[in-house]
């Protein structure tokens, strides 16, 4: 008998699981968080010319969504990928200036994220990478007593489109993202 009543312990589990009310993230969300890193305004790039230190440099992406670099000017950043990037440079330089330039482009530091709402200090902070929606909480401070920690919000731009989405303390943090924490009902 009790043999049997174990047996049927897992499948419990497994019921009770399903029946959990996490909130659910947007495809278009999950499609973001696997994709390949999209440059934006206020990030940071290392750009590498090997053999050039001249041209070799950390450049930040402007508000219009361009570095500027010395000899080939505005490099168009915004939407862009680091490999991108690393490609449109080794061509304008392969134009006039360099015979076979070899470039390496990385993110030297990302645009910040912001919180807002219910923590504990609201404002822009620095993000990191592998950051979670529950990390960027701790960083402003935490939930204040109001808190609703069941429904944080985060407010990203996806292929150009501003989306806002529900998520799981567990989930990931994008660089711009904006972190909202709701105030309970009760």
């Amino acid at each position: 008998m009790r043999l049997h009543v174990l047996s049927l312990f897992p499948l419990g589990l497994l019921l009770l699981t399903g029946c959990s009310t996490a909130p659910l993230v947007t495809d278009a969300v999950h499609a973001e968080l696997v994709a390949p890193y999209q440059l934006d305004a206020g990030d940071q790039l290392r750009v590498v010319v090997f053999g050039q230190d001249d041209l070799s440099n950390s450049y930040v992406v402007d508000q219009a969504g361009s570095i500027t670099m010395p000899l080939i000017g505005r490099v168009p950043a915004r939407g862009h990928t680091t490999t991108e990037i690393a490609g449109s440079v080794e061509q304008r330089l392969r134009n006039g200036y360099l015979r076979h330039p070899d470039v390496s482009v990385e993110v030297d530091k990302y645009r910040p994220f912001f919180a807002m709402g219910e923590v504990t200090a609201a404002g822009q902070y620095a993000f990191v990478p592998g950051m979670t929606v529950q990390q960027a909480i701790a960083v402003a401070g935490g939930f204040s007593a109001r808190a609703d920690t069941s429904s944080v919000q985060a407010t990203r731009s996806i292929g150009g489109h501003v989306e806002t989405a529900t998520l799981r303390l567990s989930d990931p943090v994008m660089p711009g993202d904006t972190i909202t924490v709701r105030e309970r009902l009760i």
